[in-house]
């Protein structure tokens, strides 16, 4: 009797390699408008921003939007795959981890621009299926020059299956010393989603997030997770500049559900922080790194 021949996986990141180094430029300005809806959404005072004020390191990633034409959307509500991203053909993509760096600021009514390079693509087998990795590099530049360098990663994922198993959660550390809780109500998604002009069917589209991504409804976009992490953190740091930070996505959460976001003390210039579901599993981990003070 013969033995079976499989045939091999697909090695997806070999096909798609040219893509490597593949740019593009998006063009933004800081607007007071915006910020000052930010803020609103956020629960701050939008009148605390004037003309000229510095905003928060971290509300850089609500600029530069991708503007794709109406006729340039997919079936997801992402722009469709193939112009700046590279085609992979699987179906699902989510955001899944940044790595940043401030070596400067970004001010109400600054132009500036964000220059984007594809820096590595990378394939894995998991429980759920084929995984493939996209990293980005991001360069924000005011006047020529860097005020926020950033890597991103992006997962594109197999369609869910019967035979795909999720990893089993993990736990939240045990050890916070604060912690703040928020309602993941369908408004704060949706007033994220319209300032980031994020049109993922996933957040607002329950019988689209059930039937074709397997999910059980709503998506918390992960992004506001982790800004929302960052918030917390960042008020304790005790007054210093953050001149770095690294963010990680671990598992989904759902809109309605209510999200804990917690962490340690400042450390040698860095506070861990974290996120987790009703259950008590890992959502989100970050770490931020503060200047020494002077």
């Amino acid at each position: 009797m013969k033995a079976e021949v499989h045939a091999p996986a697909r090695n997806i990141a070999a096909e798609f390699s040219g893509w490597i180094g593949k740019s593009m430029s998006v063009e933004d300005e800081v607007t007071l408008p915006a910020v000052r809806r930010m803020a609103a959404m956020l629960d701050l005072g939008p009148m605390a921003f004037q003309h000229g004020s510095e905003i928060p390191p971290h509300w850089y990633s609500m600029f530069f939007t991708a503007n794709a034409r109406r006729s340039q959307i997919g079936h997801d509500g992402h722009p469709k795959k193939g112009d700046f991203l590279p085609p992979i053909p699987l179906p699902r993509r989510m955001f899944v981890g940044r790595k940043v760096s401030f070596p400067g600021a970004l001010r109400v009514g600054d132009r500036a621009c964000k220059r984007s390079e594809i820096v590595g693509i990378e394939q894995k087998q998991g429980r759920s299926g084929t995984l493939v990795f996209l990293k980005v590099r991001h360069t924000i530049e005011v006047a020529g020059k860097a005020v926020v360098i950033e890597q991103q990663e992006v997962v594109y994922r197999d369609a869910p299956g019967g035979e795909n198993r999720a990893a089993a959660p993990t736990a939240v550390p045990a050890d916070a010393a604060w912690s703040a809780d928020y309602d993941m109500d369908p408004v704060l998604v949706f007033r994220y989603s319209a300032l980031t002009w994020n049109g993922h069917r996933i957040h607002y589209d329950a019988d689209y997030a059930r039937s074709v991504e397997g999910y059980p409804g709503c998506v918390m976009n992960g992004a506001l997770t982790v800004h929302l992490v960052i918030d917390e953190a960042l008020k304790r740091g005790g007054g210093r500049r953050l001149k770095g930070l690294s963010a990680r996505l671990v598992k989904p959460l759902f809109v309605g559900g209510r999200l804990t976001v917690a962490g340690g003390a400042l450390q040698g210039g860095t506070v861990e922080a974290w996120a987790g579901d009703e259950q008590g599993a890992l959502a989100a981990s970050c770490t931020l790194e503060f200047e020494d003070q002077a």
